[in-house]
């Protein structure tokens, strides 16, 4: 039995699956997930709660974001700007970016961590495989963890950890089955519900890194894709 709790922002996709079961290792897992008008609100809510169940976590904290879709300036909460296709050549932050998304997310969780003393908060964010997000680079987490000191109880210690940031999508599928993480149950794709596009950003790096890692993905896809 541990000691220690630790709070997983779990989307349902991969790399905050892995990054669950990352933290599984060593914590009590307590896990948030957070609807925000995207696209796949209801199939990420599923994977929550069937990575939930498949762990056994009692403690979950559902939130609903309702700000986002008003905000829109995103794919994923606009229904009047498209996903676009993946593009490993484009540099520039895609429309998919999500306004400070990060940020919003942290600081829920650091209000829960507060409430059940949760000494760490675990996000599968990822910086050198990831489509350029400004809210995952290092930088930034080390600079919230600044803000938690700042605006929490002094009693209170809590950190963000982000074990997968540094990691390929490929290092992350291999973490993922030298922990028997249930990456099946996990849903990744920006646009559909029933069978993942295998077209959008997130579909593609997916794809990438099951194939460079050697594994066959588990989830269905519309379309037959090589990467």
């Amino acid at each position: 039995m541990f000691n220690q709790k630790a709070i997983i922002a779990l989307s349902g996709g991969l790399d905050s699956c892995v990054t669950a079961a990352i933290a599984s290792e060593n914590y009590e897992l307590a896990l948030a997930h957070f609807n925000y008008g995207q696209r796949t609100e209801e199939r990420e809510l599923k994977a929550f709660n069937d990575i939930a169940d498949f762990y056994n976590v009692k403690e979950r904290l559902i939130v609903d974001f309702t700000h986002f879709p008003k905000i829109g300036g995103s794919s994923l909460t606009d229904y009047n700007i498209p996903v676009p296709e993946g593009n490993a050549q484009n540099l520039s932050i895609p429309n998919t970016y999500v306004p400070f998304r990060n940020a919003n997310i942290l600081s829920a969780c650091v209000s829960w961590a507060e409430i059940i003393f949760a000494e760490k908060i675990f996000i599968g964010a990822v910086h050198e495989d990831s489509s350029g997000y400004p809210d995952c680079k290092p930088s930034f987490f080390n600079n919230f963890n600044a803000l938690i000191k700042e605006g929490t109880k002094r009693e209170i210690s809590i950190v963000v950890e982000t074990p997968v940031i540094g990691m390929s999508k490929a290092e992350i599928v291999k973490k993922g089955i030298e922990l028997n993480a249930p990456m099946h149950l996990t849903w990744s794709c920006y646009q559909n519900s029933e069978k993942a596009c295998g077209i959008c950003d997130s579909c593609l790096l997916r794809l990438k890194g099951f194939q460079n890692a050697g594994y066959i993905d588990p989830i269905e896809y519309m379309i037959d894709i090589k990467i």
